[in-house]
């Protein structure tokens, strides 16, 4: 926890300015964020497979400088020396890739447009990377380049050099593009198609382009031929390079829009940069951003501490991405991922509920809660649309991870008193999730009819990842059954989801004390062996899956033999040597990164695992929980290109962090309970959207004193290892006295435990 303060941390930073913000005070809290975070990643080795996306919270459009190849999934890499281009970009994660790209890129000196030869020399000391603003001096072609983002539109603002050669290169990338150039509206349009996936037929992103110059150079370009005074080309590869001649220091603006609706819609959104200049629009983004931020307010002594933290919160207002346009009525409507149609009303996509289900989810509903109503809107128009609730959608239904956590997102959403959508479809959705698949997605369930006649995924089936698949739909069903009770339906209907939230116990072995496959015939895996990855499991390990009973850790700790017994398992994790179990399979890049980090088999750097030490809140040891979380958010993360321990996940990995700091987390997501941990900052404000205020105070904190003395909520005395949401949200006052002994008599009471099943 210790600072590191060093001018490499301010140039980094953005310059100078930090030193004028005070730490007793934030008041400009975007100040704190550098987009660059996790951004220093590879294929091999993943520090959060990030990118410096420029943009508005929930934005439909992201602009990123692009390091990478065209179609290259690491689309900025910190350690690249060269910038290609300036791309639209809506892509979640590198492994799912992008959908409805096109890049800009000004160029002086010989007319090119290829990728390679158009690319330009960069620094990072010549590079301010902000959420709202991006800027970076391209050294070959003489040229700084500004942008600044609204929802749907973009601004950019090229400095050029003196020079009868400068130019803007448009590339709508391939597999189908068009673009025309229209010089008397000083204007291009345009489309591509280019995707990976999970779109109709009819797809495309509409943009238009138009600058405040006029051209003295007109040319289209086909599949990288450059064609001058053409004015428009349909092809595989399509694009554009228009110039100028410039004088010293000139300013040319070219304003931006896209749409997934049509051309026209294009153009109307890019009215949503008004009459504003470049700077106005920086100022407001930077309002907005600060705006959202201000929700929550932190205040500590270490400046990296502020800095990882509102990193972190911007992380985790980026997705899912808002996928809607409003048209010239005024009317909030969308392009249909799922069947191809317009249609009005909201739809959100880019995330994954195997990730987002955990807290990115929760923490909206406990902050943003009108962003979280607007989502569950955009499911139940997924639902009408598709006839599923998407599992992993960008921008429709992707083939992509395990599990059935549409089921959580919907019920979190509704007991955490989120309302103001269709309940009722959502509920016939989740039924029917729970009950078919989608074939060639991962929404529904994959395996299902095995899973509901025998209570578990069969390993000798078929299908893979069983033991991963069976410990996921028992807690989807026991948040079906959850929310089946909120809404007061009848016990006829209910119950067989109760019952089969049990069945995280029939994958469970009672010797090795862990979960483990097992075939149709009841026979568990003979070459089982605990630290092998994949096979019954999904990117973890039998470690990593053993605890992964959210909803149901008491029914957990009884089967392991009681609290002393579970405790043992619990810290095995943290013993067994991280290189144990590399050898078997082809190693990935999580496990690389469970085996770097030095815990364990602890493996952070992925999902499965990130709830683990908040289970010590049941068993009695609530202080192990209080140890790990301090040393989880000072050894895994800072505000640095590598500031990530593996994927960071739509948000996911920064929200553990952000409701970690906070100093709880949600286990069990459907609950209305929030576990403890340990809070990293000396206090701490939430501004609830209902007007109230959630206060956190924690006296003597600092990085010796991680371990919780003494807490009071409202005045009083208390003893129990979580808070509920109706606590926080009608306003709390919560303080701690930390100390640097662990008080092994609080919170050790059956009492203090939060929520099983199995002592509901």
């Amino acid at each position: 926890m210790k600072a590191h303060f060093s001018f490499k941390h301010l140039f980094f930073l953005g310059g100078a300015m930090l030193w004028s913000l005070q730490s007793s005070a934030v008041k400009d809290p975007v100040d704190y964020v550098t987009t660059l975070v996790g951004t220093q990643s590879r294929f091999e080795l993943s520090t959060g497979n990030t990118y410096p996306a420029t943009a508005l919270p929930w934005g439909m459009n992201f602009w990123t400088p692009q390091t990478g190849s065209m179609g290259d999934g690491w689309a900025y890499t910190y350690n690249a020396e060269k910038i290609r281009g300036f791309k639209q970009t809506h892509q979640p994660s590198p492994w799912i890739n992008d959908y409805g790209q096109f890049a800009i890129m000004p160029i002086t000196g010989k007319l090119v447009f290829d990728q390679d030869q158009r690319a330009s020399w960069f620094s990072h000391k010549a590079e301010v990377a902000k959420p709202f603003y991006y800027k970076v001096y391209l050294a070959d072609h003489d040229v700084t380049t500004e942008l600044v983002p609204t929802e749907r539109a973009a601004m950019f603002r090229f400095t050029y050099p003196e020079t009868k050669d400068a130019y803007v290169v448009i590339d709508a990338f391939d597999r189908g593009s068009y673009v025309k150039v229209v010089p008397e509206e000083n204007k291009i349009i345009g489309y591509t198609t280019k995707n990976n996936g999970g779109v109709p037929e009819n797809f495309k992103n509409y943009f238009v382009i138009k600058f405040d110059k006029p051209f003295t150079f007109t040319s289209t370009v086909k599949d990288n031929t450059i064609l001058p005074n053409e004015m428009e080309v349909q092809t595989n590869h399509a694009g554009a390079v228009i110039g100028f001649s410039t004088q010293k220091g000139e300013i040319v603006h070219a304003r931006v829009a896209s749409s997934f609706i049509s051309p026209e819609q294009a153009e109307l959104n890019l009215k949503e940069l008004g009459n504003n200049s470049f700077d106005q629009l920086v100022a407001k983004g930077k309002e907005t951003w600060n705006r959202e931020m201000s929700k929550i307010e932190v205040e500590d002594d270490n400046i990296d501490n502020l800095r990882t933290f509102y990193s972190c919160l911007y992380r985790s207002m980026l997705f899912p991405r808002s996928f809607y346009e409003i048209n010239e009525q005024g009317e909030v409507m969308h392009y249909s991922p799922y069947n191809g149609k317009v249609l009005p009303g909201y739809m959100f996509t880019d995330t994954g509920f195997w990730d987002t289900f955990r807290c990115l989810f929760p923490m909206l509903n406990l902050v943003y809660p009108s962003m979280s109503q607007k989502m569950q809107e955009g499911l139940v128009n997924a639902y009408k649309e598709s006839g599923f609730l998407p599992e992993w959608a960008s921008p429709g239904h992707r083939d992509c991870m395990v599990g059935n956590n549409s089921a959580s997102v919907v019920a979190d959403a509704y007991i955490k008193g989120v309302r103001g959508y269709d309940i009722e479809t959502l509920w016939e959705a989740v039924k029917h999730g729970a009950n078919a698949h989608l074939n060639g997605t991962a929404s529904g369930r994959l395996g299902y009819e095995a899973y509901n006649k025998l209570g578990y995924v069969p390993n000798n089936i078929g299908i893979g990842q069983n033991a991963a698949r069976t410990l996921e739909y028992a807690y989807n069903d026991w948040t079906i059954y959850t929310l089946g009770k909120k809404l007061g339906k009848p016990e006829s209907e209910i119950a067989l989801y109760k019952e089969r939230a049990l069945n995280y116990k029939n994958v469970y072995q009672p010797e090795l004390k862990l979960m483990v496959g097992k075939n149709d015939q009841g026979v568990f895996n003979p070459k089982f062996e605990a630290v092998d990855w994949s096979g019954d499991f999904c990117e973890g390990n039998s470690w990593h899956w053993s605890f992964c009973v959210f909803h149901d850790p008491q029914g957990l700790i009884d089967l392991m033999g009681g609290k002393k017994e579970f405790n043992t398992m619990m810290d095995s994790v943290f013993v067994i040597p991280g290189k144990l179990g590399l050898e078997s399979r082809g190693i990935i890049h999580e496990m690389r990164e469970m085996q770097v980090m030095n815990m364990g088999q602890y493996a952070h750097g992925n999902q499965p695992i990130q709830h683990m030490i908040y289970l010590y809140n049941y068993s009695g040891e609530p202080w192990k929980a209080q140890y790990w979380a301090r040393e989880i958010m000072g050894k895994l993360y800072s505000a640095t290109p590598d500031g990530y321990c593996g994927d960071e996940d739509n948000g996911q990995t920064s929200a553990w962090y952000i409701l970690s700091a906070l100093g709880f987390y949600t286990v069990c997501p459907g609950t209305d309970q929030y576990v403890l941990g340990a809070p990293l900052f000396k206090s701490a404000k939430l501004q609830l959207e209902n007007g109230k205020t959630v206060t956190i105070k924690a006296e003597n904190n600092n990085c010796e004193n991680r371990y919780i003395k003494e807490m009071k909520v409202n005045g009083k005395s208390y003893s129990r290892n979580y808070l509920t949401h109706e606590q926080l949200t009608k306003g709390a006052n919560i303080q701690y006295q930390m100390n640097k002994m662990p008080n092994k008599q609080r919170g050790v009471s059956e009492k203090d435990a939060p929520y099983s099943l199995s002592v509901e």
